[in-house]
């Protein structure tokens, strides 16, 4: 049985709050953040890239040149179909089973504009055909990075560029730009194959109960 802690972000100082609250581990859903309480188990870690110490690997290196074609744009958290869409065709093929599948447009404008902090969408799309290709909703704090949502195109065409890992990597270099010093890969749980990615980027800080360990084990 799942259970979660949460606590309402429209305070006179939502954007503090939320930062505070990241720190302990919780995440922004709307204008809540949560955080899992289950009894008797605690495998959901809060991940986050140390941004200012992060070098890219040689693979990561090889997709960051891959990419270096795509046009980035940061546009304010406002919802759109064609995003949508996108969103729409990423669920059916990644998550069938998951509980956001069923999402429909109204749920998604919720999701993207019900925001009391500082947000906004960052979208990737192929040059010359302006093809979109991958969109990411992202809280900006003032010392951090938090990615909220990610969702690409996971047609087989697109399947070497590998936009998942491509786009942290992109929010990565942007905290590097503007001197964050983190960026928040939201949950991990160990052995879990859909979040096995995030153990890629090194070095990851892993929330435990004693505070925030480099690779959870440092």
């Amino acid at each position: 049985m799942e259970r979660k802690v949460f606590t309402e972000l429209n305070d006179v100082n939502p954007n503090g709050l939320h930062e505070s609250m990241a720190k302990i581990g919780f995440r922004r859903s709307q204008d809540i953040a949560y955080r899992p309480s289950c009894e008797n188990c605690t495998e959901c870690k809060s991940v986050r890239i140390p941004a200012l110490y992060f070098k890219p690997n040689r693979t990561q290196r090889r997709l960051i040149k891959l990419n270096s074609d795509l046009v980035i744009n940061k546009l304010p958290n406002i919802a759109i179909t064609e995003h949508y869409d996108l969103l729409h065709k990423y669920l059916e093929k990644r998550h069938s089973d998951g509980g956001m599948t069923n999402m429909n447009f109204d749920e998604y404008v919720s999701m993207v504009e019900s925001s009391p902090v500082n947000s906004c969408l960052i979208e990737y799309r192929l040059p010359q055909s302006d093809k979109l290709v991958g969109v990411t909703l992202t809280d900006i704090m003032a010392d951090s990075l938090s990615m909220v949502y990610s969702f690409f195109d996971v047609s087989d065409d697109f399947n070497k560029r590998s936009l998942g890992t491509y786009i942290i990597l992109d929010h990565v270099a942007r905290a590097q730009l503007i001197d964050k010093t983190h960026v928040y890969l939201g949950y991990w749980v160990k052995n879990s194959p859909k979040m096995a990615y995030k153990m890629n980027f090194r070095p990851l800080e892993v929330l435990e109960p004693e505070g925030w360990f480099l690779n959870g084990n440092d």
